[in-house]
């Protein structure tokens, strides 16, 4: 499996490490709530489209690794996962309602981000010999490589794919 992932007009490589807490940072993700909630976590993600990597539920807090496609935004992403497990929650647990402090509120405002990409030093070579690879790109229509030596070709995408493509293709592999 690739680590890019391919929707209709785009390719993309958009992995996040996502980490979030209850309210308080009270200690309260163990036991049933636990699996309740990596349960929840992984649907929620596939029905948005999203692909959880790696999920570890603390007892004080989550840590996710998600690629998220650029058709959802990490805060709607973030909003929909809050929102619907906190729901879930207090349905299926009405005694958590009425800790103390928390009225209708489970998971803390806010939450931790950091995006998980092609390494800064591949960026800087893409950027250094991009036009050297644009003259190159005129004479060779054919095939090209993308990052690392992944090989992609303009039939093998739609229109939309092939242009992103086209547009950062012979990068020299690191």
């Amino acid at each position: 499996m690739s680590k890019y992932n391919k929707l209709s007009d785009a390719i993309y490589y958009c992995t996040n490490h996502v980490v979030w807490v209850p309210k308080y940072r009270y200690r309260v993700l163990s036991g049933a709530i636990k699996e309740m909630m990596e349960r929840d976590i992984r649907g929620i993600s596939e029905w948005l489209g999203c692909e959880v990597t790696e999920l570890n539920v603390q007892e004080d807090h989550v840590h996710v690794v998600v690629s998220i496609p650029p058709k959802v935004s990490v805060s709607d992403y973030m909003g929909m996962i809050k929102g619907k497990t906190a729901i879930k929650l207090f349905k299926s647990y009405p005694g958590m309602r009425k800790k103390p402090y928390w009225g209708n509120h489970f998971w803390a405002r806010g939450y931790f981000i950091s995006t998980i990409g092609v390494d800064e030093e591949t960026i800087r070579k893409y950027v250094r010999y991009q036009e050297k690879q644009e003259k190159r790109e005129e004479k060779d229509q054919g095939s090209f490589r993308l990052y690392r030596g992944a090989i992609f070709s303009e039939a093998a995408g739609s229109a939309g794919g092939s242009s992103l493509c086209l547009s950062i293709k012979n990068i020299p592999p690191v």
